[in-house]
């Protein structure tokens, strides 16, 4: 596994309340190669945003680790892996996640900021542009349709060239035209940049536009 990007290793997940210990991630194993198209699919309630957390050192699991570029995210403190997510992942979310007080430039802008660029204003005015939303960059995220916010979502994950991408439902509120639109931007991005993609999807025409199928039923991988 050590040419591998990630590498999710026996990972385990479990809650515990009065009634009980509740199992969702059990024994997850698998590894994805630089530049690989990957598709976590299964039923809802099955683990797989529990998972997609996990991946990205969000969330801790019970057992296990997960292993980013090599480096063991569960062997480093919060604000270390807050580090390496802000240099190495991008997120799209289902629910865009665009800060309401921050026009579509600078929600972009501020992953760059944060980075200390110095040219953080052109570099996201760029990615807007090829993203389609030039003329949009003084807009706030509430005028924008859904199919712009998460355009703007994808022009703030690509913006700062992750070596991965992480995406959670990432067509779930839009309409299956928009939705179709949105994806192949997404896989023309990604293919452009040689990003590692993993995407939680209950849209089988999506996973099959991945080079893998991670399927989960019951917390476990049934096929890889």
């Amino acid at each position: 596994m050590s040419d591998s990007i990630i590498s999710v290793e026996h990972v385990c997940k479990s809650v515990s309340d009065s009634t009980g210990t509740l199992q969702i991630l059990r024994d997850i194993d698998f590894a994805l190669k630089a530049k690989e198209t990957a598709a976590i699919v299964g039923a809802s309630g099955s683990g797989k945003s529990t998972l997609l957390s996990i991946i990205a050192g969000l969330d801790t699991p019970t057992s296990g680790t997960v292993r980013l570029a090599g480096v063991d995210l569960f062997a480093m403190d919060e604000d270390a892996r807050a580090g390496l997510r802000a240099s190495q992942v991008g997120f799209v979310f289902q629910s865009f996640q665009l800060l309401g007080n921050l026009t579509a430039l600078e929600n972009v802008m501020l992953p760059l900021e944060l980075a200390g660029r110095k040219d953080a204003r052109k570099a996201a005015s760029d990615m807007l542009q090829r993203v389609g939303l030039s003329a949009r960059l003084a807009a706030y995220p509430k005028v924008l349709s859904g199919g712009e916010q998460q355009r703007v979502a994808l022009a703030r994950a690509f913006v700062v060239h992750p070596a991965v991408l992480l995406a959670d439902e990432p067509t779930g509120s839009l309409d299956f035209a928009t939705g179709e639109k949105i994806m192949e931007l997404m896989f023309e991005l990604n293919r452009e940049q040689g990003t590692t993609l993993v995407l939680v999807t209950h849209d089988r025409g999506i996973a099959e536009r991945c080079q893998r199928r991670i399927t989960i039923e019951a917390g476990q991988v049934v096929e890889v």
